[in-house]
């Protein structure tokens, strides 16, 4: 640990302590890693569980088991999993992590790989996964098993090696779920107890099956899941993500594979037939009509539409014990924080660890000193207080956990940390002298701008080479290098850029920012894009949360939004549907808000923040055609007006900016009070 972070973890206020967990952390790896009371497992590919509908779901189910490999008759916790990915790919991952002599070898090389900087960071961050127990979350996990579990893992209906239409997370598929939990309780295997775990798709399937409260699922380990798909991925500020058409086009590809392991015997009783049938019914889920929207917009997904309130998890309705985990960078970055806010229970019972990584790299540096358990070490001590009753402290742990950008790991009562106030800083055109690269080298400022001026900004394809860009593709771009990660120099190149002055002690922002700009367009349509950054003193610009909006969608729905005290608004919430939207005249300034990512960062001395403002950036963000239609040929304009002035709200300790409610001598003489909410 570096000796900030040892330093500011020392002095911090409100109960925040180590993430490592200690001598309990210690005896929940021993329980998984050491010796195990079933020194096998048994596993039972070619299961089949009948829907109430009568389709057909395949299943693998693993067993405790003795030396001989025949499983324990004795009844067990069962842990469920349930995802699209077709079971072949958990079958590959299981074979590689566990083959005698390569799974441990592939597992040593993944735990070894470089963690100091140079030009394989990235890469190394993805493949140390291999080796710090994700995989045993999201797919057949024998430490568990050889615990004194049993697991199952079903493919979702119309994937995998499972009859049926893929619904995409359709109430149809939530109640598999609960049917499938009620099927397990009915086995001889279980106990009556019933856990749900997964990664990305499987921790939103979790979500959504506890919501609905099954009598058996008394506990969840979830994760990197959402709980408001538009605003996460599919329609952010209004515009469809890159991510959507790439990952269908994944899984409708994946399900077309059979299962190896239940080819053969799948062809004689006819469910192989059965499966193609159902394939060809819909070979394609939900591609075709997507395009569509994207070319029209005469599709209800480009817009948010009740399609999509069925299918995000209503947090606030689980009761079963929650474990989640995120990332500041995930695709869905926006929930990390915001679905253990809705967890109606008590924390504790309620957990969140957060990290600054990726869709694709949780946990790869846990299990060190000063960091958290691995991901199956708390997965297993999870499921033991909450399905056993065993009291390990795993209750005590946390309930917030997170690695704070810039800093290090902490554990605390709360996000956003207790001792941080909302704190105003105003964009205006003065130059930082720090960003001679960008567009427009401007100041981050607690007064407004001194006169009105229009900055021009047009889009341009720097964001493919980004932190965007790692963001919208699950992280992999990490591992081309420090500019999909840790150096935003090249993006900047097409921003419009405003700097704070540095900061002379360690300045702590925590929680939700929002940032109000004054933009106007000659065309019809605006499209923005921001980061926050943190600016070294050696230049090096490292973003920390970003956001997007079209103009059009501006309005903002205040039932949703979140305000500080005073009325400030730190969290902008749009509707992003049809009906909604709003004309965009030309040539005539409009406000926007632009929320963005919620984050948890620690600006070292001599540190700034800057604000970048972009016109595009592709491919975090696309614009249907008919949006680009209307922006055709566009000059873009953010318009610093010290009667409507732009800003950025945000949660910190310290005097960064100023009170977002100032009084009239703080404001400039020709900015009036009432123009600042």
């Amino acid at each position: 640990m570096h000796g900030l972070e040892r330093a500011h973890r020392a002095s911090e206020p409100g109960g925040y302590r180590d993430a490592d967990g200690g001598h309990r952390a210690a005896a929940w790896h021993e329980a998984v890693y050491g010796r195990k009371p079933y020194p096998r497992v048994h596993i039972s590919r070619n299961v089949t569980v009948t829907m109430s509908d009568g389709v057909r779901l395949r299943a693998t189910v693993v067993r405790p088991a003795n030396r001989v490999g025949q499983p324990s008759k004795a009844p067990f916790p069962a842990i469920l999993n349930v995802n699209p990915y077709n079971r072949t790919l958990i079958d590959g991952f299981d074979h590689l992590l566990h083959a005698p002599v390569i799974g441990r070898t592939v597992q040593t090389a993944a735990r070894t790989m470089t963690r100091g900087p140079g030009p394989l960071t990235g890469a190394a961050r993805l493949t140390r996964t291999f080796g710090v127990g994700l995989f045993d979350v999201f797919g057949i996990n024998r430490n568990l098993v050889q615990s004194g579990y049993v697991q199952v893992l079903v493919d979702v209906r119309g994937t995998g090696a499972s009859h049926g239409k893929w619904g995409i997370l359709s109430r149809r598929e939530q109640q598999d779920s609960v049917e499938i939990i009620e099927w397990m309780t009915r086995q001889s295997w279980c106990d009556g107890s019933v856990g749900m775990a997964g990664w990305s798709y499987s921790a939103i399937n979790s979500l959504q099956a506890a919501a609905l409260r099954p009598e058996a699922l008394k506990a969840v380990f979830a994760v990197e899941g959402t709980e408001d798909v538009v605003r996460d991925i599919y329609i952010t500020g209004g515009m469809p993500s890159a991510f959507i058409p790439m990952w269908l086009a994944l899984v409708n590809l994946a399900k077309w594979v059979p299962n190896p392991a239940t080819l053969l015997g799948d062809l004689f009783t006819g469910d192989e037939y059965r499966w193609l049938r159902d394939r060809l019914k819909s070979p394609a889920t939900e591609m075709p009509s997507l395009f569509w929207g994207f070319l029209t917009a005469n599709d209800h997904r480009i817009f948010d539409h009740p399609y999509f309130n069925e299918r995000s998890p209503r947090i606030e309705d689980i009761t079963a014990a929650t474990f989640t985990v995120g990332a500041w960078h995930d695709l869905f970055g926006r929930s990390a924080t915001r679905v253990y806010d809705q967890l109606q229970m008590e924390p504790g019972r309620k957990q969140s660890l957060i990290a600054d990584g990726y869709h694709l790299d949780p946990g790869c540096d846990h299990g060190r000193e000063h960091r958290p358990p691995q991901l199956d070490v708390l997965e297993r001590a999870w499921f033991d207080r909450w399905l056993k009753g065993i009291r390990n402290g795993i209750e005590e742990y946390g309930p917030v956990t997170m690695e704070q950008q810039g800093g290090g790991w902490s554990c605390g009562p709360s996000f956003p940390r207790p001792g941080v106030r909302p704190q105003r800083l105003f964009l205006t055109e003065d130059p930082s002298e720090t960003a001679p690269h960008t567009r427009h080298d401007g100041s981050l400022s607690v007064v407004p701008a001194h006169r009105r001026r229009s900055l021009r900004i047009s889009p341009d394809l720097r964001g493919a080479v980004s932190r965007d860009a790692s963001q919208v593709f699950a992280g992999l771009p990490i591992a081309l290098g420090k500019h999909f990660s840790s150096d935003a120099s090249y993006q900047e190149k097409g921003a419009l850029s405003f700097t704070s002055e540095p900061v002379t002690q360690a300045t702590q922002i925590s929680g939700q920012m929002n940032l109000r700009l004054n933009v106007s367009t000659t065309a019809h349509e605006g499209i923005w894009a921001v980061t926050v950054n943190d600016v070294a003193p050696d230049g090096t610009s490292t973003v920390l949360t970003n956001g997007a909006l079209t103009a059009s969608n501006r309005a903002l729905d205040t039932t949703r939004s979140t305000y500080a005290e005073g009325g400030t608004l730190v969290d902008a919430v749009h509707f992003l549907s049809r009906e909604r939207r709003l004309p965009v005249p030309a040539d005539e300034p409009v406000r926007i808000d632009v929320d963005l990512v919620p984050t948890d960062a620690v600006l070292a001395p001599g540190h700034r923040l800057r604000v970048d403002v972009y016109a595009a950036s592709l491919p975090r963000y696309l614009t249907i055609v008919p949006d680009l239609i209307k922006a055709r040929g566009r000059r873009q304009q953010l318009v610093l007006d010290p009667n409507k002035p732009s800003y950025l709200t945000f949660l910190a300790d310290g005097e960064l900016g100023t009170d977002p409610v100032p009084t009239r001598s703080q404001l400039h003489p020709m900015a009036p009070l009432a123009v600042v909410e």
